[in-house]
């Protein structure tokens, strides 16, 4: 096994698929030469040349639209956004197009693209590149929208996103790209989009996240563990459209507490999601109210007041321990 991190492993994945599949092609901004803006395209212009690795105008709607187009006669583009900030521009694309065609041509024709976008605060950025609206994808029927926590997990689900037939939304937590490294096998691995994964057991309290927050999150849980003796299972979602509700229903219902944690926005953010499917199905198993620990409603913050915006280990413990004395 090789220790990297997850922009290497995220690279790695794009050149196995390429060598793997002549028709996975990478296309989006400065991705050539230049290499990406966060360099996930290094070494690949070099590798594959202009006809597999393509610089694309300044123009979001452009890219999506042009992929969605080879992907349905047979291509298999992934495409790059700079910033999910402004992938905005492609959504009447996605919305419109991508996401119904299998259904416009009744299982005729599908859409399989794959929209990679670096999402999420932490690098103290600029307005527009700091974003956190994976739940607009993810209410959109016909789109999945995976989110990786780290190296190993992002190799194998975007190999899945690109092997799957249907338009799949990948966002990358830049604020993790380079933060930590971990082993990632020299074999290639898959992982099933729509399974969630349980990271540490427990039979306390079951915590719920994600991407980056995910950090903060198994941060909460040792301290909890550390300093009040509560054993908490910490699930990673690692897709969130389609959910894994059977996962944390079945942890639900043996801890019998939750606490949700995510940096996007509260209002209809996936911590309402996820707290609607529990009162769906395991309602009377609730020994207290679930608790949210998410981003604000408001745009996230510049600079050095972003961390007062970001979910943090002693946010998360705090609604642990109100969650556990209720």
């Amino acid at each position: 096994m090789a220790l990297m991190n997850m922009a290497k492993s995220i690279n790695l994945a794009l050149f196995e698929a390429m060598e793997r599949d002549e028709k996975v092609i990478v296309m989006g901004e400065d991705v050539g030469p230049d290499e990406g803006v966060f360099r996930i395209t290094e070494g690949l212009h070099a590798k594959f040349g202009d006809k597999r690795v393509l610089d694309t105008p300044l123009a979001e709607s452009g890219i999506v639209g042009t992929a969605i187009g080879l992907a349905i006669y047979g291509i298999k583009p992934v495409c790059e956004i700079q910033f999910s900030g402004f992938d905005y521009y492609s959504f009447h694309q996605l919305e419109c197009h991508a996401s119904r065609f299998r259904n416009r041509t009744r299982g005729r024709l599908s859409v399989p693209l794959v929209m990679r976008a670096p999402y999420g605060g932490g690098i103290r950025a600029l307005e527009h590149h700091s974003e956190s609206r994976e739940a607009i994808y993810a209410h959109t029927p016909g789109l999945k929208v995976v989110i990786p926590s780290g190296p190993r997990n992002a190799r194998a689900l975007l190999h899945s996103a690109i092997q799957d037939p249907d338009p799949v939304i990948y966002y990358e937590p830049k604020a993790i790209y380079r933060l930590f490294k971990e082993e990632v096998p020299d074999k290639m691995e898959t992982l099933p989009i729509g399974q969630s994964q349980i990271v540490k057991e427990g039979k306390d309290i079951t915590l719920i996240s994600y991407g980056a927050s995910l950090r903060a999150t198994m941060e909460a849980a040792e301290m909890l563990e550390d300093e009040d003796g509560v054993k908490a299972e910490v699930i990673d979602l690692l897709t969130i459209a389609p959910l894994d509700a059977t996962l944390i229903i079945e942890s639900i219902k043996k801890t019998g507490r939750a606490v949700i944690v995510h940096e996007g926005p509260r209002t209809c953010g996936l911590g309402a999601e996820v707290v609607a499917r529990v009162n769906e199905a395991a309602l009377l198993y609730l020994e207290a109210p679930i608790k949210r620990v998410t981003g604000f409603d408001t745009p996230i913050p510049y600079f050095s007041k972003e961390r007062f915006y970001l979910p943090d280990p002693e946010r998360v413990l705090s609604a642990c321990r109100e969650t556990l004395s209720f």
